[in-house]
């Protein structure tokens, strides 16, 4: 029992190794005995429940969970590209999810990547394969229509970099993406959300659908925060989006056809010859 208790005390510590990107935390969640928080320099990255894989603790990320639910039938296995790998959140989630999907993961970082294979390792079960390049790099090698759902959640010093933010970047993401696939972003802005207004200009450049998730307060410019970006060549899970994520715990609106035009208000694409990283966060939001 003792022996028990020592190995629980043990497994609740804090984790905190330098990896390529910076200083990275894993910190235990006090109200989920297996659960922990990627930090990386202080911003947030990741939550993952080795319990419970089906949790998704950020609201960005349970709002692309609810993605990968609505595009296809529940349980059907996908094929999935995540650029950025994090703590593997969503890859796990689909995992979990949608057994026997096929999931390649592109990040850069190959020292966090060894550090989350050691602290939190994947089931083995998984059909996972975790490559360590570049996002762009990493989506060049990929076939031809091989992706069912490509999610990109790449960040470098809590920002984007630029060259993720282009319609050359996008332009490639189209050709990875099967027939009836979709591409989903995690973006972060703050007023005057040029930067979110830029990065829907582009997406419209290379896919007919879009929809747009976030919080309200984000959405009308009044705080930093994140936006998922959701594009493909065909018609969008609107209204069960809509309904799901107003049903959050946090609850956010999704824009849509007109209304998310109107949102652009008449922004241009981005090439890679004028693209710049997303702007940084202002200090107060990881406080």
């Amino acid at each position: 029992m003792a022996r028990n208790r020592r190995s629980r005390e043990a497994a609740s510590e804090a984790v905190v190794e330098q990896v390529d990107g910076g200083l990275a935390e894993l910190l235990p969640d006090r109200d989920r005995p297996r659960a922990w928080t990627l930090l990386l320099d202080g911003a947030p990255q990741s939550h993952v429940d080795l319990d419970d894989p089906t949790y998704l603790d950020f609201e960005y990320q349970r709002r692309i969970g609810h993605i990968a639910d609505l595009l296809a039938p529940a349980g059907k296995p996908i094929r999935a590209v995540h650029l950025g790998g994090g703590a593997f959140t969503l890859a796990r989630y689909i995992a979990a999810t949608r057994p026997r999907s096929t999931q390649q993961i592109v990040e850069r970082d190959s020292a966090l990547i060894r550090l989350v294979r050691r602290a939190l390792p994947l089931d083995p079960q998984a059909r996972v394969r975790v490559r360590a390049a570049d996002a762009r790099e990493g989506l060049a090698k990929i076939a031809d229509g091989w992706a069912d759902l490509v999610i990109a959640d790449v960040f470098s010093g809590a920002r984007t970099p630029a060259h993720l933010t282009s319609t050359e970047f996008l332009t490639d993401v189209a050709r990875v993406l099967a027939p009836g696939g979709c591409y989903a972003a995690n973006l972060a802005d703050g007023p005057p959300l040029a930067h979110l207004r830029g990065q829907l200009a582009t997406a419209a450049a290379l896919f007919p659908e879009l929809a747009l998730v976030a919080d309200p307060a984000v959405l009308r410019g009044k705080r930093f925060g994140n936006a998922v970006l959701l594009a493909g060549h065909h018609a969008l899970p609107v209204a069960e989006l809509t309904r799901r994520s107003a049903s959050d715990p946090h609850p956010a609106r999704v824009e849509h056809g007109r209304g998310l035009r109107d949102f652009s208000g008449g922004a241009s694409a981005v090439t890679d010859a004028r693209a710049v990283a997303s702007p940084p966060p202002p200090p107060s939001v990881f406080r």
